[in-house]
Order: C-alpha cells, then structure tokens, then sequence
C-alpha cells in the first residue's frame, strides 16, 4: 500500500504534536488510504514520516486507541478497527486547540459526569466496582510515564459511565472518546506535570471511594470537584505558557 507523507498542517504551534498525527492518521483512515483491518505503519516509520519523537507516536496511539479506532497487538502491531465518521457526536481531538474549546468540553463533562459518578454510586454492582478499581490502578501506573496515561485516564472516567447501567451515558462517552481528557503537553514543566498527577490520583481516590460506600451525593460532589480543579489548572497552565512565550519573544 503506497502512502505519501502527511505534509506539514497549519497552525502548528496551537496543536500537540501529537493530536496532529492522531488527526493526520485519522484523516488518512477516513479518505481509505488506511483501511479497515489495515496494519498501521510500525513506529520506527511514523517517527520518520512525521519527523516526531516515538514518545509523540505512542501518545497518539493510545489516543486512538482509547476513542476505539485502532487496536495494538502486543508483538504484531497496530490495527485499524473503525472508520472515524465525519459528522455525529465524536469530537476530533485535534479540534480542540483552544482554552475556550477545552474549558466547553469541560461543560459539557460537568453535565455528564457528575450525574454519571451519581449513578453509578447508586447502581454498581460488584464486578464494575472492581473494574473502577482496576482501571484507578491502571492510572496511577501510567502516572510514573508520559506515554499512555490519557489513555488510562479516560478508560477511569469510562467505567464509571458503564456503572450507571445507562447505555445512554455509556454511547455519549464513547462517542466523545479520550478527548475530553486535557492533553499533558500544556503542562510543560516537570514539576507541574508532577503536581498534576498527584492531584488527580487524590480526586480519583474520592470519586472512588464514594462509588464504593454508594454514597451518591458524595460521589457527584468528588466528581464535581474534579472538573472545577482541571478548569482551574488549564488555565493556569494556559497563563503560564503565555507567560514563557511573552518571555522567548521579548
């Protein structure tokens, strides 16, 4: 299968690194240039094709992996699953560029997780209590990485829909995919990266042990908590990559 090189897009400096290759291979999967089933190319030929680290590759694999476009195969490779639809409710991440987009999709999770986190507290059963469980520890793995965590993050958020028994929760959720997660690369400095990974392992412990005592209230409100935190850190971080842009070019 003959493929040419993505040539390089617009605004790049809005855009994550790797949100433009997720964007890139999507584009390329929705056109048939990549087909249903296809293998994707290894990662040694995207860091080529794309000039970008294999940290970049990965990242953006998981993206797809999480919104369920693609599949890895430990040892064979990576596969296409699905076709990216143009329209519907699946929001393209590399769409999101903006504070004014991230800060909307965070309304909209607002309306959607807090009563999601509610439901579920109310109705799980013990498998998916284990499944929250289990997907928490997979987060606070990846938290030691950069590689995967948004992956992992949105898989947390992912599992709590699903315990609320409501496939209408569980459709929107999926639909939206990982991008309601705030991509790391805002977070430039170690330390805020650091800082950030602590405070959302201790809101996720909250979300989590409310959703265990099937206290309902507690869980909205932890959950609650939770997306007036990220608002608060994306604009910080915004503030503090403008500042260190204002200071490059002063």
């Amino acid at each position: 299968m003959e493929r040419q090189k993505m040539l390089p897009r617009p605004h790049r400096k809005y855009r994550s690194l790797a949100q433009e290759l997720v964007a890139g291979l999507s584009q390329q999967i929705r056109d048939g240039e990549i087909k249903r089933g296809d293998k994707l190319p290894t990662e040694a030929v995207l860091m080529d094709e794309n000039g970008v680290s294999r940290t970049v590759v990965r990242e953006a694999l998981s993206r797809m992996q999480a919104n369920g476009l693609v599949e890895t195969c430990h040892g064979v490779g990576t596969f296409v699953l699905n076709t990216p639809s143009p329209s519907g409710l699946r929001i393209d991440p590399a769409t999101i560029v903006s504070l004014r987009d991230m800060l909307a999709v965070l309304e909209l999770r607002n309306g959607l997780e807090v009563d999601s986190a509610g439901l579920a507290a109310q109705r799980r059963n013990k498998q998916q209590l284990e499944d929250i469980r289990d997907a928490l520890d997979n987060f606070k793995k990846s938290a030691n990485q950069t590689s995967g965590i948004q992956a992992s993050d949105f898989q947390f958020h992912m599992r709590i829909c699903e315990a609320t028994g409501n496939n209408y929760f569980i459709d929107i959720m999926q639909h939206i995919g990982a991008c309601v997660i705030p991509r790391l690369q805002l977070y430039s400095e170690d330390f805020q990266l650091h800082d950030l990974k602590l405070s959302l392992i201790s809101e996720y412990d909250q979300v989590y042990d409310a959703i265990m005592r099937q206290d309902a209230e507690a869980a909205k409100a932890a959950m609650r908590l939770h997306l007036i935190n990220s608002r608060t850190r994306l604009q910080k971080a915004f503030e503090s990559n403008a500042e260190i842009k204002a200071a490059e070019t002063a």
